[in-house]
Order: C-alpha cells, then structure tokens, then sequence
C-alpha cells in the first residue's frame, strides 16, 4: 500500500469542493486534486489567496478551477443555498467535498476561556460543516461516487489539556462523520470519512 501511486486521471471530470483553498492543507489537497484531472471549486474567506490558488493551477496546465469566496464565520443557511445553486448551474452534480476549513482558537484552559471565541470556533469548525453538508448533499447524490470527507485531528479522539474548542469542535467532526456514514451506508452511494493529516506546518500552528 506504500507503494500506491494514483494514476493521472483518478479524478478526471470530477467535481471537487474544497473548503480552506486558500492555503494550508486545503490549498496542497487542491492543487493535488486538479493534479489528477479534478475540477475544484476553491472556496475560502480571502479571495487574493484563492486566486493565487487558481493561478498556481491554471500554470500547472491542470484543469481550470473555480472560486467562490466565503466567510464561514457569519455564513447563513441562505448563503450555502446561494452556493449549491450555483454549483448547481455550473456543474450540475458535485462528486466531492473536503471539509478542510478550520480555525485554533486560544490555547487556554477551559476555566477561563472566551465565550466568544469558543462560539466562533464553533461556527466554523463544526456548524459551517454541518450547514454546507446539508445544502450540497442533493447535487452529491448526483454523482455516481460521491464522497464527503472531513479534517480532524488526535485531539478529536483524546483531548489533551488547553486545546480548548478547537478540541471539542474536533470531537463534533468525528462524530458528524460518524452518524453520516451509517446514515448514508444503507441508503446512498455516497462515502464519509474524515482524515486525520497529523502534524503539519501551517499557518493554523
């Protein structure tokens, strides 16, 4: 299995959304996407980073992505209707979705730690998800292989102490994950996991 080796058309034709294009893990899982023939819509809060995403994929020759920017922060159930229309009407199915956008929040203990940032991470770690999920699973039932797959972390599985929120939202996504896939096994073609990427050097760290 070390050995594997996707071959270059793994995605060819496929319709990819990637939340947190913009740099990071989700601008490496990007560019790797369109790197096997995918089509990825880069969605992310700063549109500058977005497009020198799209550009580093127009150089590369690969398949020409798309860009929809979006603050996951004050996001709505109106703005991902909005999306899923327009993906809709584009593309008309959507084959996958890396739910990879996440903020860290404080590092601090939980005795004394902000509401408000504590209600933030919330927002765009786990309700964000949620709320996108639901707006885009009809166009992912289009697909003839549609996948959903989450980024989360150890401390989703054993909290350690001042990961704060970050860790509790981390808890939320693996459960999400979870109560997707067996609500989905019986009923959908559609597949659901989450990727935990290990440490990695990011903005985020």
């Amino acid at each position: 299995m070390l050995d594997y080796k996707a071959p270059s058309d793994l995605l060819n034709d496929k319709i990819i959304l990637v939340t947190g294009a913009g740099d990071g893990i989700g601008r490496v899982a990007a560019i790797n996407y369109a790197r096997h023939g995918a089509t990825v819509i880069l969605l992310g809060r700063t549109t500058k980073k977005l497009e020198a995403v799209y550009d580093e994929i127009e150089n590369l020759g690969y398949p020409q992505a798309a860009i929809v920017p979006l603050n996951l922060d004050g996001s709505s159930e109106h703005d991902y209707a909005d999306l899923a229309n327009i993906i809709e009407t584009e593309f008309g199915r959507l084959d996958g979705l890396l739910h990879n956008a996440s903020i860290l929040g404080d590092r601090t203990a939980l005795a004394s730690y902000e509401t408000s940032t504590f209600e933030q991470v919330m927002r765009i770690n786990v309700t964000s998800q949620f709320m996108l999920t639901q707006a885009v699973m009809p166009l992912l039932e289009e697909s003839e292989s549609g996948s959903i797959v989450f980024t989360t972390s150890s401390v989703g599985r054993k909290a350690r102490a001042y990961w704060g929120a970050y860790a509790i939202s981390k808890f939320a996504t693996e459960a999400m994950m979870q109560l997707l896939a067996d609500e989905l096994e019986n009923t959908s073609e559609i597949r659901v996991n989450a990727i935990n990427p290990g440490a990695t050097s990011t903005n985020m760290r």
